[in-house]
């Protein structure tokens, strides 16, 4: 199984444990694996394939404001408080694999192993600074750059360590993350595509050249 820090912390009788007792859901591309404002009562631990953490605006348009791959978890903070619902919906974006732990479960993990706890409070540390970077670059980095930024991440998630990537997004997936309008998000691309670093097609972009891609986003 690929690597993921709920099972890293645990030792070898506790991993086997808890993965007799997860339950090993499979979702088809765009099958909804919860939705906001759901009761949290599991959390997914990806094991296979993406997933598109999406929220609805005021004029209930869902804007993507997060995409997830293996090793990932989903759900788990909304455990931390009783009678708690969904904050966000998350799509599958490609066959996707996750192993779920109930709310019992969880509960009884975090009763017994300390490590657990930690690795929350690790992990909800990380996700508050992100959160507040974001708030930050929002109100101090122009647009173009956040989607030259969100597209170097996404580098990350769909080729690991490589300078040349396909992610199969479309440019409002984009637009959501980089918190702008699909029509920057175009033209911004359209200029990555003249210098040569990007490449378009239909509901996906191909980055030629992460390197040239990113000293342009800092």
């Amino acid at each position: 199984m690929a690597f993921v820090p709920l099972l890293d912390v645990l030792d070898a009788e506790q991993r086997r444990s808890l993965l007799a007792a997860a339950r090993v859901r499979r979702f088809g591309r765009q099958e909804i694996l919860f939705h906001e404002d759901d009761p949290a009562d599991s959390l997914h631990v990806l094991t296979r394939g993406r997933v598109a953490v999406q929220v609805r605006s005021d004029l209930g348009v869902a804007v993507t404001v997060d995409v997830v791959g293996v090793g990932d978890i989903l759900g788990e903070l909304a455990l931390l408080t009783p009678n708690a619902r969904r904050a966000a919906t998350a799509i599958a974006l490609e066959p996707t694999e996750t192993m779920v732990v109930t709310a019992a479960q969880f509960g009884a993990l975090r009763a017994e192993h300390s490590e657990i706890e930690r690795m929350l409070v690790a992990l909800l540390v990380e996700r508050t600074r992100r959160q507040s970077a974001r708030l930050v670059e929002a109100l101090t980095v122009s647009a173009p750059r956040r989607v030259l930024r969100r597209l170097v991440e996404l580098c990350e998630v769909y080729a690991p360590g490589q300078n040349e990537a396909l992610i199969p997004l479309t440019q409002d997936h984009l637009a959501g993350l980089a918190g702008t309008t699909r029509e920057t998000v175009n033209r911004t691309l359209r200029q990555e595509a003249d210098r040569g670093t990007v490449v378009l097609g239909r509901g996906r972009m191909t980055v030629r050249n992460r390197a040239d891609l990113a000293s342009r986003a800092n």
